[in-house]
């Protein structure tokens, strides 16, 4: 008998942006290399088979996917985009934009069509910070966070972006609070949950209990996610090995 295939995962991060002189363009995002290495030994455990790729351009960015869509891919697709963004898209080592609407679009060849795809996106997504408010509530898991009602997905896909519209995501030499929340869960019992009830535990770890320090203090962060998923999905319940 033969073993099912591996599922596939695509780890993404950019930590330098120059130009063709070798000018840095955008700020150089500091803990971002070795939190995209953690993610990767992570989902390798979760028995992902991990691409991971550092410093590529939008043009390069768009052509790991294409790739992607050519191979052979096991019951999921999950995929890590770390760099700097705005509202739609990130940006490629070279500074150059990338719609991630063309990222997404990359689910509807063949190999990916009809398997969930899972995208998690550590980026800003605009120039606002998030001063944080006091709330008062009863207890129960927060509800999930909402997204631009202009981005559509394909079928059989969920994203989960590190903050709102319109917001900065933070980063520091630690790492980002919102793959850092995503590692705390992989770790822990709640990967067994379902995705949308592990998503909402991420979204409630980055809201609930983490805040910017330094020059941004106190600061917070909003993740939100979208799915267009048809049924339920446990893409991470597997014993650690």
């Amino acid at each position: 008998m033969s073993l099912p295939r591996q599922s596939r995962a695509l780890v993404i991060v950019n930590t330098e942006f120059r130009g063709s002189n070798g000018e840095e363009l955008l700020g150089a995002r500091r803990g971002a290399k070795r939190e995209a290495e953690k993610l990767s030994r992570m989902l390798s455990r979760l028995n992902y088979q991990v691409t991971l790729a550092h410093n590529k351009t939008a043009e390069e960015i768009e052509e790991l996917y294409q790739r992607e869509g050519g191979r052979q891919h096991g019951r999921f697709f999950v995929s890590v985009i770390s760099s700097h963004g705005d509202e739609g898209l990130v940006f490629g080592c070279d500074a150059q934009p990338l719609k991630l609407s063309r990222v997404f679009s990359s689910g509807n060849c063949p190999a990916l069509a009809q398997i969930p795809k899972i995208f998690f996106i550590q980026a800003c997504r605009g120039r606002e910070l998030d001063p944080g408010v006091m709330v008062e509530c009863d207890g129960g898991e927060p509800e999930p966070g909402c997204c631009s009602g202009y981005l559509s997905i394909p079928p059989q896909t969920a994203v989960m972006f590190a903050c709102s519209p319109g917001y900065v995501a933070f980063l520091n030499l630690c790492g980002s609070m919102f793959l850092q929340a995503l590692l705390k869960v992989l770790e822990g019992e709640e990967r067994h949950l379902a995705l949308n009830r592990l998503l909402t535990r991420v979204t409630g770890e980055v809201a609930l209990r983490c805040q910017a320090r330094g020059t941004y203090q106190g600061c917070k962060e909003m993740p939100c996610f979208i799915t267009n998923l048809r049924q339920e999905v446990f893409p991470f319940a597997v014993p650690l090995e």
